[in-house]
């Protein structure tokens, strides 16, 4: 089965608040016959959007194929937080990798942020920006490091915008009795990412870039120039990137080695009325520290987005009562508060949970396997990918040199490894340990 058509209708986005809410684009058509381009994109997602548009934009014929609309996958569904740094923290990556290679991630991170906010300002794009994300602890003893980070980002990385909260000072930025403490990124933010997605395609556009859509890639014919294979067409290009993420199936082994497709869930409630104002007095993105992370924020029109569970299969679960569970925990008060949107979508993780870049065949790129942090560093992605077609490789190989090993299982047998993993860390989440 593939995750493209296991839980959704074709062409169609999902039934979620931001489909609801945003300024849907007038269908693009389909790729029929014979085509050729300077460069083929496979995703229409921020990856596949960024590269067109970075691309159009030097001048290069752009056709990008979408499989069902631009931003129908995690691009269009995911929580809207644009998170600092990378998915892995400063301390972690100067272990591995030293201070100097740290700080250049680092500073890309930071590029990736401004980038967002850069083309929503550049382009006008209706994503409503808001500041500041907290990242909440169930665990007192995890407090105190997460404040040394603080500390550490202000003194070596010139980012003095990570504040230090202890249990009552994130008690009033989060009504929820749960949390220990945690700190408060002010440089971080949060957006609405179906219409951040969408004004990258309508600026692609705009550019000159050729964007098809129901526009399935079925094989790719790897050779001089290769040949992407659809349906009804068949598109030749000087060279192509692989922009699909969780949803690149088998189309390239080599990298559905390395990046794995989870599910992730999301529901929002009905309008909360003046419970919202002391829910989130200050309307700023949380993230916790579960295993299974928790994830939410408010809307601009009074609802809470509240993101919990994963399942690592094809088919989703029932998504309401899989996220009830874990925001009845966070806030118990809301325990039977009526959902009126609930919608899964589909990302990718890496073993290392560091992107995945990587050249898979001759004339062939690819980055996917964001880890949950994709907002800004897909972005950022697709402009590093425009780069690399036009022989500015050398932020694509800082980016390559990352481990990503392949999963153990390889994608017949990763599913059920994955799952018990899983389970565990859920079971050491449950007893606090």
């Amino acid at each position: 089965m593939n995750l493209l058509h296991a839980n959704d209708r074709p062409g169609e986005y999902p039934p979620s608040w931001y489909a609801a809410t945003a300024e849907l684009l007038p269908p693009f058509p389909g790729l029929v016959g014979e085509a050729r381009a300077d460069v083929a994109v496979v995703g229409g997602g921020y990856t596949g959007l960024s590269a067109a548009l970075h691309l159009a934009e030097r001048g290069y014929d752009v056709a990008l194929l979408e499989a069902h609309r631009v931003g129908f996958g995690a691009s269009g569904r995911n929580g809207g937080q644009v998170g600092s740094g990378q998915r892995r923290e400063v301390d972690w990556l100067e272990q591995r990798f030293g201070r100097a290679t740290a700080r250049r991630l680092w500073d890309l991170a930071e590029e990736a942020k401004a980038l967002v906010r850069g083309l929503i300002d550049r382009h006008a794009i209706p994503a409503r920006w808001v500041p500041g994300i907290a990242h909440a602890f169930w665990q007192a003893r995890d407090v105190p490091h997460a404040h040394r980070l603080a500390e550490k980002l202000a003194r070596d990385y010139d980012y003095p915008h990570v504040v230090p909260l202890d249990r009552a000072a994130l008690r009033a930025e989060v009504d929820s009795p749960v949390y220990q403490g945690g700190v408060l990124d002010r440089g971080a933010g949060h957006i609405h990412p179906l219409a951040f997605a969408l004004g990258l395609a309508r600026a692609a556009a705009a550019a000159g870039a050729r964007l098809y859509e129901r526009s399935e890639v079925l094989g790719i014919e790897h050779g001089a120039e290769p040949v992407l294979v659809t349906a009804t067409g068949r598109l030749r290009a000087g060279q192509v990137i692989l922009a699909a993420n969780g949803y690149l199936g088998a189309l390239e082994p080599a990298v559905a080695a390395r990046v794995m497709p989870i599910n992730n869930f999301i529901v929002t409630t009905e309008p909360l009325g003046e419970r919202a104002r002391t829910l989130i007095p200050n309307a700023i993105a949380v993230a916790d520290s579960k295993f299974v992370i928790n994830y939410f924020r408010l809307s601009h029109d009074g609802r809470l987005l509240f993101g919990g569970g994963e399942s690592y299969g094809y088919r989703f679960p029932a998504i309401g009562p899989t996220v009830r569970r874990p925001l009845a925990r966070v806030f118990p008060d809301l325990a039977n508060v009526r959902f009126d949107y609930a919608w899964g979508g589909t990302l990718a993780i890496t073993l290392s949970r560091l992107p995945c870049f990587t050249r898979p065949a001759p004339g062939v790129l690819s980055a996917s396997g964001y880890s949950g942090h994709g907002v800004a560093l897909a972005t950022l992605a697709g402009k590093i990918l425009a780069e690399a077609v036009a022989g500015q490789a050398e932020r694509f190989d800082v980016m390559a040199a990352l481990p990503t090993p392949p999963f153990p299982g390889g994608p017949r047998f990763r599913p059920a490894l994955l799952t018990l993993a899983m389970s565990w860390y859920a079971l050491r989440d449950r007893l606090g340990i």
